[in-house]
């Protein structure tokens, strides 16, 4: 089994953490550069991980639409929640949508400056009773954010009324997780599951869910 961890690989904490955590997980994993003409079907799962805007957007929203419609397992984090936002909101729910942060503060942006940056920040995530998340994650726990933007309110609730399921919200980040319906496990955080890694942490059940799906794809 194979996942593509797509994204632009830098020294930021987050990476790092994102290379101590690979050799605990029971798939291949590789760096996907967005800028490298990637086929996400070759894949069995896909991360879109933090680190936006990428090299190449365009390429990332085409790979989000690749992997909705045919099923192949999808995590994002961070950055990869937003665009997951993005590519849905342009291409099911057929509005305009733009991020403030690639495309300068419009009317139709979806994904908008934090009020209170997460850069860094740890806040308590709490997961809604029903949701996927919460048959995974029963109790509250800290999460650590590296985000200074994130989906809009507005949006949030037109996802809803599509079907989308907020997974697990926090104070300052609104939805902190969201499922996205008709798909085996197409899932986004705000907080990133990968970081603790590092220092030994076990892995966190999101990832281990994600793996999961991965293997019953496979």
């Amino acid at each position: 089994m194979t996942v593509a961890l797509l994204g632009d690989r830098s020294g930021h904490r987050s990476h790092l953490e994102l290379d101590a955590l690979r050799p605990s997980l029971p798939v291949e994993t590789g760096w996907v550069a967005t800028d490298s003409g990637f086929d996400v079907s070759s894949y069995d799962g896909v991360w879109l991980v933090p680190g936006s805007p990428y090299a190449d957007d365009a390429a990332v929203l085409r790979a989000l639409t690749a992997v909705r419609e045919s099923g192949i397992p999808f995590l994002g984090t961070c950055g990869g929640m937003q665009y997951a936002v993005l590519e849905y909101a342009a291409n099911v729910l057929g509005e305009p949508a733009t991020h403030e942060e690639s495309d300068g503060a419009a009317d139709d942006n979806v994904v908008v400056a934090l009020a209170c940056s997460l850069q860094g920040e740890e806040r308590v995530v709490t997961p809604v009773p029903g949701s996927r998340f919460a048959s995974r994650v029963a109790e509250p726990f800290v999460g650590t954010h590296f985000c200074s933007y994130a989906p809009t309110p507005a949006v949030v609730e037109r996802l809803q009324a599509a079907g989308v399921v907020v997974g697990a919200t926090a104070p300052d980040a609104g939805a902190e997780v969201l499922e996205f319906p008709g798909h085996p496990f197409y899932v986004t955080s705000m907080f990133q599951p990968h970081v603790g890694a590092l220092a030994g942490a076990p892995v966190h059940p999101l990832v281990t869910a994600f793996m999961d799906a991965i293997a019953v794809h496979a």
